[in-house]
This record gives structure tokens, C-alpha cells and sequence, in this order.
């Protein structure tokens, strides 16, 4: 099986929203602000100048996530990263966050951040392996599940 990962396609937009509808459902719950970012991520994300990857094994998508930017912070947010059920375990996340690293630095962002739950072990063990380090998540959090902020500097 050969892993491709390709940039956004209109095309992939329900993929997407299965894709991190699944994984909200699975480890937390769908919050309003996730359903419509999902639902609509041209709007939300690609014509604010951020971008949506797809993992592709054989043509199927199993895997995503995107960069929102976040002009306050001067950085990126990386954010809805998902793998299909079927793919997890296969290191699928692993090479979707070297993608992001690898992007961020040829068009180079100042820094990454990303907002997640110490619930996420796995997750966070893997951000922290890839560089990313906790700083202080702000009071106005956009996700409720949202416990630890953690940023990547070395760009």
C-alpha cells in the first residue's frame, strides 16, 4: 500500500467531515463550532488562507487534517487531524504531522499551534515527540474539550 498525501479537493469534503465527525464522536462529543468548521471548510478554512491534506492509502482517503490561520497569534492552527477507525495504528497520523511540519516550514509560517485534551494521550505523547511543547491555553478557548494549548516553534 502506497501513503499519498494530497491537498484539498472539493471533492473530499464529506470525507473530511466523516472523518473528524467519527473521531469527535468516538473520544469527545460534536460542539457547534466543529459542526459548522466541518460542514463548511472552504469557508472556514481554505478561503481564509488555510489549507486541508488528505492521507491517501490506494486512492481511499483515510486520514486529515488542516491549518487555520490565526492572524491574532501569528501562527497556524493545527486542527482537525483524523484517521479513518480502520488506518489508526499505522503510524497514518505520524506521517500526516510530519507533512504539516514540512509544509509549515517551506511556506514559512512563524509557528504552529494546536488545541487539544490531555484525555489524548497518545496524541499529545506524539506532538511532544514531533517538538510541540504546552504553553498556557487563553480563557476565550474556541473548543470546551480543549485542556492543554501546545506550540511548535521550530520552524
Amino acid at each position: 500500500m502506497h501513503l499519498e498525501i494530497i491537498p484539498f479537493d472539493k471533492k473530499y469534503s464529506r470525507d473530511f467531515y466523516n472523518l473528524n465527525i467519527e473521531w469527535l464522536q468516538t473520544f469527545f462529543y460534536v460542539e457547534p463550532y466543529d459542526e459548522e468548521v466541518l460542514s463548511y471548510p472552504e469557508k472556514y478554512i481554505i478561503n481564509k488562507g488555510g489549507y486541508i491534506f488528505f492521507a491517501t492509502l490506494d486512492n481511499i482517503i483515510v486520514g486529515t487534517y488542516a491549518l487555520m490561520p490565526l492572524p491574532k497569534q501569528d501562527a497556524f492552527e493545527l486542527t482537525k487531524m483524523a484517521v479513518s477507525p480502520e488506518f489508526r495504528g499505522q503510524k497514518i497520523g505520524q506521517k500526516l504531522l510530519e507533512h504539516c511540519i514540512a509544509f509549515a516550514r517551506t511556506e514559512q509560517f512563524n509557528r504552529l499551534l494546536l488545541y487539544s485534551s490531555r484525555k489524548l494521550e497518545n496524541a499529545i505523547y506524539l506532538y511532544r515527540k514531533f517538538g510541540f511543547a504546552e504553553i498556557e491555553v487563553e480563557d476565550n478557548c474556541p473548543y470546551k474539550r480543549c485542556d492543554i494549548k501546545m506550540e511548535y516553534l521550530g520552524l
